[in-house]
């Protein structure tokens, strides 16, 4: 197993220990900054499997299906949280998740056909802001709540522009299936 997955796996490992640290935040104040520090970590975890991955020619299916796995199950996780938390509205995290499960169901098919499909770069970009998000929700500075709403409302677009940038280019995936 090269660095790239390792990592990708350390970020999946990390996710329990972040969730209990949200989840307690409230009767132990200090693991509000506990897990900001671990999704932070987690997040750097999966710029550098990528950057890695790339700049050493260690790219591998696992890799290509497991890193976007890892980031849905990271972004996903902590979004059920801060609804928990009362910092996001549960719809908005519906819609997200539905298109990650679109998304997942979509790869299984493509897989079940010989074929990977790797993120693209709409994915990343939702990815991306979706962390953003996740963090500025977790520190939850009330200074900073306007652009925290506005990140919130682009990490939103771009989930649906991904999806449909996804659907499009990979319609071929559909094809031959009932």
């Amino acid at each position: 197993m090269n660095l790239p997955n390792k990592l990708t796996i350390f970020r999946v490992i990390l996710i329990p220990f972040f969730v209990v640290a949200v989840l307690l935040e409230n009767t132990y104040p200090v693991l509000k900054w506990v897990a900001l520090v671990i999704f932070i970590v987690a997040s750097l975890t999966d710029l550098l499997d990528g950057k890695i991955a790339r700049k050493y020619n260690l790219v591998t299916d696992f890799g290509k299906f497991m890193d976007p796995l890892a980031d849905k199950l990271l972004v996903c996780s902590a979004m059920i949280c801060l609804i928990e938390l009362g910092r996001i509205p549960s719809w908005i995290v519906v819609v997200i998740i539905a298109r990650e499960f679109t998304i997942s169901g979509f790869r299984l098919i493509a897989a079940d056909n010989g074929r990977v499909i790797a993120a693209s770069y709409w994915g990343k970009f939702k990815t991306t802001f979706q962390m953003v998000m996740v963090i500025l929700m977790l520190a939850d500075i009330p200074q900073l709540s306007i652009l925290t709403a506005v990140i919130m409302w682009i990490a939103l677009a771009l989930t649906i522009i991904s999806l449909i940038d996804y659907l499009v280019k990979n319609r071929d995936v559909m094809k031959g299936t009932k």
